[in-house]
């Protein structure tokens, strides 16, 4: 028996993910590597699966090797929170839709066990951004972001009225559905849902991404990691809400000011293989590469 320990963090609605989790858990145990389950998802396993079961938090983490998530980007964003804290990694394989963060398929999942109990993989390390609010002093939310941190109107009938700043000057001020600010590894999710550009994971950039917004000027801009980006909300206006990866929710009020910036703790990632972006990008969206040269 080694000292080597992983968490397993799961989406256990779905039966075949539990059983999916019972049988990673047997070839952990067969290799030695004990598992750490989260209280919330304990009731859900067999308690063979599991050596130890933690509380969700930031303390998690502490002291595994990484941590494996079986889940779409949902799961693998909750696993973030724990895993970012305690510097430890994070190898998501997909059980949900398209899993962009996911490293692995459901169909290579033996596999991925294979390579993590043989320590043959690798781990590259990703921007997050830093979110700060604050109303005439108070702070109102101190937080951060892997994907995006996401201001939007609190009530669909409503428009939201933002000034937008970089780096202490402003850029323009319109009316909107929301503005985001997203990550390269955010770039090819809900900022690409809003019209952004697919921005390579190793280039070191924040987007700022307008959602509807009522003005001639709005188109997305890149700005550089060390920029602090500012959404005011107008005083006179309605309020909003602040939202971070779609897990942490602030309510925002008018007169508010959200500031943005490259984020001082990154995120791990665990690779298994050198496979170029260019080819996750062409089969996760399925792009037609094949035209008319090939006909």
């Amino acid at each position: 028996m080694t000292d080597r320990e992983i968490l397993l963090v799961v989406h256990t609605g779905r039966t075949e993910n539990r059983r999916t989790a019972e049988k990673v858990a047997g070839w952990f145990h067969s290799a030695g590597v004990r598992l750490r389950v989260l209280d919330d998802e304990a009731p859900d396993l067999d308690p063979s699966c599991y050596s130890e079961v933690v509380d969700f938090g930031p303390a998690a983490a502490v002291g595994t090797e990484l941590v494996f998530v079986l889940g779409g980007d949902g799961t693998l964003l909750r696993a973030a929170e724990m895993a970012r804290p305690a510097g430890v990694p994070v190898l998501g394989v997909n059980l949900g839709r398209v899993g962009f963060l996911a490293e692995a398929e459901s169909d290579a999942l033996e596999e991925a066990v294979a390579l993590v109990v043989e320590q043959g993989y690798h781990v590259e390390e990703r921007m997050t951004v830093d979110v700060v609010a604050t109303r005439d002093g108070e702070v109102l939310a101190d937080t951060w972001a892997l994907n995006e941190a996401s201001v939007e109107k609190s009530s669909r009938e409503r428009i939201l009225d933002v000034r937008i700043e970089v780096d202490g000057r402003p850029v323009s001020s319109f009316g909107c559905d929301g503005v985001l600010c997203a990550t390269p590894t955010g770039s090819t999710a809900y900022a690409y849902s809003a019209g952004g550009p697919i921005v390579w994971p190793d280039v070191q950039a924040m987007l700022v991404v307008p959602s509807n917004a009522h003005a001639m000027f709005s188109r997305p801009m890149a700005v550089s990691p060390r920029s602090v980006v500012a959404v005011e909300v107008d005083p006179a206006g309605h309020p909003a809400v602040l939202c971070c990866d779609g897990r942490r929710t602030f309510d925002i009020p008018p007169g508010s000011r959200i500031e943005i910036a490259g984020g001082k703790l990154p995120i791990k990632l665990v690779r298994l293989r050198d496979e170029p972006f260019t080819d996750r990008l062409v089969d996760k969206f399925d792009l037609p590469v094949q035209g008319w040269r090939s006909r």
